[in-house]
Order: structure tokens, then C-alpha cells, then sequence
């Protein structure tokens, strides 16, 4: 038996979202649902294969893969903005590239980034030096200081966990996160604290990073939320 049916419009009338994760993040999928402004809003998320241990080498082979995870979003979405979700590929990769691999690959009329959104985040703010907490190793986390210079933004206050195993990464106590942020936030050679990697669980300690140093705050999926939202011209308390 043959039903008749009527077409709905697509949803996301609001705001259409694109989101490349990382295989290994646990993270970004949870803190984007509780970021997300009301409305009809979609967002839809692809995965990109990620190793288990991060490295310079290991970032940079996730370009072979980036087409083919923007390629597996909804070819009928045409995407106001397609965020990659890695801090630290996005340096190595450089945000340029990331862009137009992403582009190359569907409807979208934004690309962004964690550093892309970072760098957008710090104008806003007027920020031009950072307290830069990281979990990678020292090798990863210099790529990423050299890519914020290169933007006009110093880390002379730096700290790193330096844990290259990304589950590791994913279940790094929020408290040892916030303690952290909070000690190298009160060095006076910071004007603002920025908490690096998308797998970092950060929403629920920003406001007491905040408080706890009297400067701005920041972190990954924070930052990249944000510039997003902005860029699909979607409204959003992510910085206040």
C-alpha cells in the first residue's frame, strides 16, 4: 500500500552547523549540545580517524583524511559555518589549508577552527598575551605557540600536562584542569588564560578560572563555538 506524503522544510531554518570531530575526542559532541542557542538550529557532525597518541606526525596525517570527514557530512546541507574540531592539527596543518580542504568538499560559507577562533576571540577581547595551558607535549604544544605568534599573540606563561594519549587527554579531572588554569592565570604577564585542546572537559570550570584571576577565561571548544555561532550570525553568551 502506497501512503501519500508532504515535504517538511530542512531543519536548522535558525542556523546550519557542521562539525568535524576527532575519532578519539570524548568531548566536543557533549559540550557543543549544552552550547548551542535556542531555535531551530541543526548541527551535524562527521569523524575524522585520529591516533591514539598525539604527535606532530600524527596531526599532520589527519589532512590526508580531512576531505574524506567533510565529504561525509549531508551533501543536501548547505552549512552556514563547518568547524574542525583540533587545536592542535589546526598549527600543524595550518588554518589556511583546513579551510580549503574542508570547502572542497561540501556547502559551506564559513570554515573555522580552535586556533582560527582563538585568534577572532583575542581581537574580541583585545588580548595579545596568554597564560597557555595545554596536554600535549612540548613538541606539539611549540607548534601551536609559534602559529599564535606568527597571529601577533604571546604565550609567556606557559604549562602543559604533557600527555600525549588522547584518552588519557579526555579524562584529565576538570578540578586538575581548573587548578591549573587558576595558578598560571595569576601570573600578571597574562591578560587572559587559554585552555588548549578540544578533548579538555572545560565548560564547567571557566567561571571560576574567570573569577579566580579577574581576566577573560578561554579554551578550545569555548573559542571555536563562539566563532561559529558568530559566523553563522547566531547569538550566544559563550564569552560573557
Amino acid at each position: 500500500m502506497s501512503l501519500p506524503y508532504s515535504l517538511a522544510p530542512q531543519i536548522g531554518t535558525a542556523g546550519r552547523l557542521g562539525l568535524i570531530v576527532l575519532q578519539s575526542d570524548e568531548t566536543m559532541e557533549a559540550e557543543l549540545r549544552g552550547a548551542l542557542p535556542t531555535g531551530d538550529i541543526a548541527a551535524f557532525v562527521s569523524r575524522i580517524s585520529s591516533a591514539a597518541e598525539v604527535s606532530s606526525e600524527s596531526l599532520a596525517k589527519m589532512e590526508m583524511d580531512l576531505p574524506c570527514a567533510a565529504g561525509l557530512l549531508p551533501k543536501s546541507v548547505a552549512f552556514d559555518v563547518v568547524g574542525y574540531g583540533c587545536t592542535s592539527a589546526s598549527s600543524v596543518i595550518g588554518t589556511e589549508r583546513i579551510a580549503d580542504l574542508v570547502r572542497a568538499e561540501c556547502q559551506t560559507s564559513a570554515v573555522t577552527d580552535p586556533v582560527s577562533a582563538l585568534v577572532a576571540v583575542c581581537k574580541e577581547f583585545g588580548v595579545s598575551k596568554l597564560a597557555l595551558l595545554t596536554p600535549y607535549t612540548e613538541e606539539v604544544s611549540d607548534s601551536l605557540r609559534a602559529t599564535l605568534m606568527q597571529n601577533g599573540i604571546e604565550t609567556p606563561v606557559f604549562g602543559t600536562f604533557n600527555e600525549p594519549v588522547e584518552t588519557n587527554v579526555a579524562r584529565i579531572d576538570p578540578a586538575s584542569i581548573r587548578d591549573a588554569a587558576i595558578k598560571m592565570g595569576a601570573d600578571k604577564g597574562a591578560e587572559a588564560v587559554f585552555m588548549s585542546c578540544t578533548n579538555l572537559r572545560t565548560f564547567g570550570i571557566l567561571k571560576d578560572v574567570k573569577e579566580a584571576c579577574a581576566k577573560p577565561a578561554l579554551s578550545s571548544n569555548q573559542a571555536l563555538f563562539w566563532h561559529m555561532f558568530k559566523l553563522a550570525g547566531l547569538s550566544s553568551d559563550l564569552l560573557s
